[in-house]
């Protein structure tokens, strides 16, 4: 039995919380917590670290009461069970239970540069009118990746986008991922739905609505090229088969998300479109690679990113339905 409480040690709002989502991470968590506890540049603000485990079945829990005993001053760590399963739902809780007016995500497969703390706090104070924002995050492969991998390396949240500041196209679906981003709590609260449409549903999902929520309440998305992640990526994530799914996963969310910055009367505009200009895709690359399309990875990936964004509009109404039941059988 695990010997971790959950915990509440301050009613005190901090300037930082680092939060972490985590599904049976007990090989993966002591990395992050060890480089979280060797950051620097951090003596003149105060923060915390809350660890969100959610529904492991591993030592998850028994990792963190090791590294709370050991470390019993600032930052405190804090731990907490979310039930519903989906990281984007372990998002929700963290900021829930968040003292800091900054929330840094940060997977338990990612590992911040020791100044990363530092760069994400000071971002904040130079630029007031950014909601949220995200850094570089750059991969370490257990294996080497397929040959073009970079064409697609973006939907495993691996962003290099130089060195200057800049501010999203959220407008375009072009955001950071939920790994090693940063958001105003306040905002956060203020804007972004309690039970999101796609929390917990589809890969990417849930990092896109959040920000486009940010996004449409007026508020800036940024890029800060001095936040340095390092993303853990297993042999497995390189795979065809978890590669289709992404692929398709990520497709499925396409319209609902087009949706969140759309007015009502564009809707049916931005349905034909989505399936048109997918389908268009899928036929130029069937012609253009021809026999290539069942033998290179990549090709494949972006067929099946297509096909499932061609088919978002129809999901979209699936997802519609479903939560109409749900509302209906709460009555």
């Amino acid at each position: 039995m695990s010997t971790t409480l959950e915990t509440n040690n301050s009613d005190d709002y901090l300037d930082i919380t680092v939060a972490i989502p985590t599904y049976n991470g007990e090989k993966r968590l002591p990395q992050v917590l060890d480089h979280l506890l060797n950051q620097t540049g951090i003596e003149h603000f105060k923060w915390e670290i809350i660890v969100i485990d959610n529904n492991s079945s591993d030592n998850t829990s028994n990792i963190v009461s090791v590294y709370q005993e050991k470390n019993q001053e600032q930052p405190i760590i804090s731990y907490y069970v979310e039930h519903q399963q989906g990281v984007g739902f372990a998002r929700l809780r963290a900021v829930r239970e968040a003292k800091g007016n900054l929330v840094a995500f940060l997977d338990d497969d990612n590992l911040p540069d020791p100044n990363w703390l530092f760069a994400a706090y000071e971002f904040g104070l130079k630029y007031p009118t950014a909601g949220a924002w995200g850094g570089q995050i750059h991969a370490n492969f257990e294996v080497n990746p397929p040959e073009n991998f970079a064409k697609i390396q973006a939907f495993l949240a691996i962003r290099e986008h130089g060195n200057k500041p800049y501010i999203f196209d959220a407008d375009n679906l072009r955001l950071p991922p939920g790994a090693a981003l940063v958001v105003r709590k306040q905002v956060w609260c203020e804007h972004v739905p309690k039970q999101p449409t796609l929390s917990g549903a589809l890969p990417g999902g849930d990092d896109y609505e959040a920000l486009l929520h940010i996004h449409k309440s007026g508020w800036q998305v940024w890029y800060n090229p001095e936040m340095h992640t390092y993303h853990q990526i297993p042999k497995w994530r390189l795979e065809k088969d978890y590669l289709m799914r992404l692929a398709y996963g990520y497709g499925l969310c396409t319209f609902q998300l087009r949706l969140i910055n759309t007015k009502k009367w564009q809707m049916l505009i931005i349905f034909i479109r989505t399936v048109l200009s997918n389908l268009r895709r899928i036929l130029k690359h069937m012609i253009e690679y021809r026999q290539k399309i069942y033998q290179d990875l990549i090709i494949m990936f972006e067929i099946k990113f297509y096909w499932g964004s061609m088919l978002s509009p129809f999901y979209s109404i699936q997802l519609y339905f479903q939560r109409l039941r749900k509302s209906q059988n709460k009555i």
